[in-house]
């Protein structure tokens, strides 16, 4: 089959979940015979169409900056999109690819992928890793509803649309699309990579990694630790960065056991993190907004007992089914709920054994059936 993603950023040139999703199922695609080709901005060194790990990534775009401060750039967004148009043209026109797969977000490059592949027998393949719905008012402030709108166009354009959890799935049905073409094909892990990762020198007994921002509740889980940890020697490690470091560094000055805490920040070796979650007993992120949860699903294939909190805006409990703990997210219930994990209590059901449901392979085949589904659609 001839596949073709479009990305404005490409991994590993550009780290982040939805780049990363793209490179672990191409390249398995690619490795299987597939023709896999990944459009986006010219990240890379060398010419603007290289092969790279048996996928040709082809620059659509010159590189550019992503952010404008703290968020996402609306200039490059409509940039890339306005420039993807001619390159992917051209060879939608030569009947190159059987079927274009675009990320969402940012939408204005699915936008200009459909208008590009009108007048062809090429489907569109979006794949939804979030909707933001109201939450585009906290983020952009008095543009939210600019954000909103993109995103009502977006999901209301003809495509055959994919989320990555039923929660994101269920919000974009909300927007348009019905429920029952909503395909889901969630997101992976490389359980191989993660159960021979190697070890830190030093491990904690409970790990948190995530970006610090306010919806992941690292300061519920800080409190939450500090009550539990008394009369024992339990330690927390804090991997990531954001804009909350600064205020959750100062919360973690305050408590009664801060010498038990530790902020790692960013690791730049994705290994590191993962040995991490090899060497600690417990991984806990009372976060609650997630369309997906991809740190629960590696930390239960490193054999981590995993604590996510039961909010309506997260997938954690899609993710863990029975082989973690949910709590609210209340310092009260992630306390108790800490506090049980620490002492051995284990979720009934084997959390390494629920995590190969999301193998980068198994991830991969369920995709290939969509996309074969999506030209028979046509």
């Amino acid at each position: 089959m001839r596949i073709a993603f479009v990305s404005n950023v490409v991994y590993p040139f550009v780290t982040g979940g939805a780049e990363k999703r793209i490179h672990e199922i191409g390249t398995r695609l690619a490795d299987n015979g597939h023709e896999v080709t990944v459009y986006g901005r010219h990240y890379w060194d060398g010419p603007a169409e290289i092969t790279h790990e048996g996928m040709t990534l082809r620059a659509a775009a010159p590189s550019a900056e992503l952010y404008d401060g703290d968020r996402r750039s609306i200039t490059e967004a409509l940039d890339f999109a306005a420039r993807l148009v001619p390159t992917l043209r051209r060879h939608l026109r030569n009947d190159e690819h059987d079927v274009v797969v675009a990320s969402v977000f940012p939408y204005f490059p699915v936008l200009s992928t459909k208008l590009t592949a009108l007048g062809t027998e090429t489907p569109l393949v979006t794949t939804w890793h979030e909707v933001w719905g109201d939450y585009w008012e906290e983020y952009l402030g008095r543009l939210g509803p600019f954000g909103k709108l993109a995103e009502g166009v977006t999901a209301r354009t003809p495509q055959h649309p994919v989320a990555i959890s039923g929660i994101t799935a269920d919000r974009l049905a909300d927007l348009g699309p019905d429920r029952g073409d909503i395909e889901i094909v969630p997101n992976g892990i490389d359980t191989d990579q993660i159960r021979s990762a190697p070890l830190p020198d030093e491990g904690y007994d409970v790990l948190f990694a995530g970006r610090l921002i306010e919806h992941k509740n690292v300061d519920l889980l800080l409190e939450a630790f500090d009550a539990v940890a008394g009369g024992t020697d339990l330690t927390l490690g804090v991997i990531g960065d954001g804009p909350e470091r600064d205020a959750l560094e100062a919360t973690a000055a305050s408590l009664d056991h801060a010498d038990r805490v530790e902020f790692l920040g960013f690791l730049e070796e994705y290994d590191d993190v993962l040995g991490h979650m090899r060497v600690a007993d417990v991984f806990a992120s009372p976060s609650t907004r997630e369309g997906f949860g991809l740190t629960f699903a590696e930390a239960m294939a490193a054999d981590c007992t995993v604590i996510a909190a039961d909010h309506p805006d997260s997938a954690a409990d899609e993710v863990l089914g029975n082989a973690g703990f949910l709590a609210e997210p209340t310092v009260e219930s992630v306390r108790e709920t800490l506090d049980r994990a620490v002492d051995g209590d284990r979720p009934p059901s084997d959390p390494v054994a629920r995590a190969d449901k999301f193998d980068w392979d198994r991830v991969a085949t369920r995709a290939l059936s969509v996309f074969r589904g999506a030209t028979n659609d046509f």
